[in-house]
């Protein structure tokens, strides 16, 4: 029987099992690690072992979730990574059945993207100071970000290697370790190339880094760095409510798909391995079509 103490062999097991066998994302086995860990404790509280799981111990879980006001979002993952665990438990033989599937899914409304206009996307671009070298990188990645709608994990840690600037081009390693090229705009370019050219190795002080861009220590930014900086000039262009990476990410397609662009090139682009993700900006577009309407047309 699988103690309290040795249940964490199993979790160990599956984690790594995510990691080398499916390849999954860093964040994704995070997000993993982090809900069995919740998982875990309420076993321990329970006093449940995992061999002896069944659905109305995971239904229990679940509702507890619920009780401690978690989002139907949150709770749609958390079952998500129980059905993925207890599938594994099966194959290993540390469960006989899988008791996960009858946990139902909560029923989520689908948020459209935000996004912002190209008046507010000048504004934030031009809010960092090129007097400094800080503000010449930061200029460079969200011209970057804006051009290529890149994920903020993958523009952080894209490498000097990555980009062919004479092509114009930039080879990019998103979920699962998959690997796209991305074309890059002549304006974020040429913010890259003020950037090496001014500021990239004043910012490294004679170190080597084989990032693309760095910070003063000669490392990449973290996510969480580049989230601050972003909201930081993004109060300077005036543009308070909510900004992150990911809607410059969703103004990216959602401009692409405006001009015209069809939705197979934009899939591509943002890396999506399934496109009825990409097809949610298709109701931007419908949203935006009805507003303009109700704006302009003399009998809306």
């Amino acid at each position: 029987m699988l103690s309290a103490a040795s249940r964490s062999a199993p979790v160990s097991s599956f984690l790594d099992f995510c990691r080398v066998e499916k390849g999954l994302a860093v964040n994704t086995i995070d997000s993993y690690r982090i809900d069995l860990e919740r998982f875990s404790n309420f076993l321990d509280q329970k006093k449940q072992v995992l061999e002896r799981l069944e659905p109305a111990h995971l239904q229990a879980y679940v509702d507890s979730l619920y009780e401690a006001g978690l989002s139907s979002r949150s709770i749609a993952r958390h079952i998500t990574t129980l059905r993925n665990f207890c599938g594994f438990l099966v194959e290993e033989g540390i469960l006989t059945s899988d008791p996960s599937p009858f946990l139902a899914l909560p029923r989520q409304w689908k948020n459209l993207p935000k996004y912002l206009n190209k008046g507010e996307l000048e504004s934030l671009m031009n809010a960092p100071a090129e007097t400094q070298p800080t503000g010449l990188r930061d200029r460079a990645m969200i011209e970057f970000l804006y051009a290529t709608g890149l994920r903020v994990s993958e523009l952080c840690k894209l490498r000097l290697s990555d980009l062919e600037a004479n092509l114009g081009v930039v080879k990019v390693t998103g979920k699962g370790n998959k690997q796209r090229l991305v074309p890059v705009g002549k304006s974020a370019l040429k913010a890259v190339e003020n950037y090496l050219h001014s500021a990239r190795q004043v910012l490294l002080k004679g170190r080597a880094s084989p990032y693309l861009f760095v910070t003063a220590r000669g490392s990449c930014l973290t996510r969480q760095g580049f989230w601050k900086l972003l909201a930081q000039h993004g109060k300077k262009a005036g543009i308070f409510r909510d900004l992150t990476p990911h809607v410059i990410r969703h103004s990216f397609a959602t401009h692409l798909l405006e001009g015209g662009a069809d939705l197979r090139s934009v899939q591509t682009m943002l890396g999506h391995s399934d496109i009825a993700t990409t097809q949610l900006y298709t109701h931007v577009m419908r949203s935006r079509l009805k507003q303009v309407v109700e704006q302009h047309h003399p009998r809306a």
